[in-house]
């Protein structure tokens, strides 16, 4: 059998100081893992287990250049995260055991066309078009795990042409890695390639072309994106 056509390799993420690449498997990305965002969407439940939604591969772009101000939207909005690389297979791990999936740690940047996402959410249909689309996964090198440390009170920050917009410390998740790794692994085979989008900070609000965006994380290499006009 012959395939019709050739696919697009994989995306990669640089690996911080090394002559290596992560490729990207699957993107899992956390809706609400800080109490202060989730009262800023108007959510005051108490939840049991996170909110999980996924992105193809297809939407992450390595930060550093320009990118377009998406389609189909008059609302995008930014959502700086610490973004987790898993480097090895884990099946309903306990979030004791999770850390031993950990390769890295990355800054990242999810971008949500919240007009769509809204719309969507007030009928009961899925975030699919207000999440996943190309660029909607920002991503800077991958810092491995032992260079980086504990997950802790870590700052993470966005500054939106020059002026801070969120930030917040990494121990102010609701949940932590450990328990969103063994969350995860009770519903998937989690396997190395896959990222881990780990919720954003309270502070997020809409991009328009022109925009420059720098999100930060101590410890890790800072992101850098342009917004460029829409296609």
């Amino acid at each position: 059998m012959t395939l019709l056509f050739d696919l697009p390799p994989a995306p990669a993420v640089p690996l911080l100081g090394e002559d290596a690449l992560f490729p990207v498997r699957r993107v899992f990305c956390v809706g609400r893992n800080y109490e202060a965002h989730a009262r800023e969407m108007g959510d005051t439940s108490v939840r049991e287990t996170p909110i999980w939604f996924t992105k193809a591969p297809s939407a992450v772009c390595l930060a550093g250049g320009t990118i377009p101000y998406p389609p189909g939207t008059e609302n995008c909005h930014y959502e700086m995260e610490l973004v987790v690389g898993i480097g090895a297979p884990g099946f309903r791990v306990s979030a004791e055991e999770a850390q031993a999936l950990v390769l890295g740690y990355a800054c990242g940047l999810d971008l949500t066309r919240r007009d769509l996402q809204n719309a969507a959410k007030a009928k009961g249909y899925p975030w699919d078009t207000g999440k996943d689309f190309e660029n909607a996964a920002v991503i800077g090198p991958i810092t491995r795990a032992g260079a980086f440390g504990a997950v802790g009170a870590q700052r993470i920050a966005l500054r939106q042409n020059g002026a801070v917009k969120q930030e917040a410390a990494l121990s102010d998740m609701i949940w932590s890695v450990g328990e969103l790794i063994a969350d995860l692994s009770s519903l998937y085979h989690v396997a190395p390639g896959d990222l881990i989008y780990t919720g954003t900070p309270a502070g997020v609000g809409p991009i328009v072309a022109g925009d420059v965006l720098e999100g930060e994380i101590a410890g890790l290499a800072g992101i850098r994106v342009e917004i460029g006009e829409a296609e």
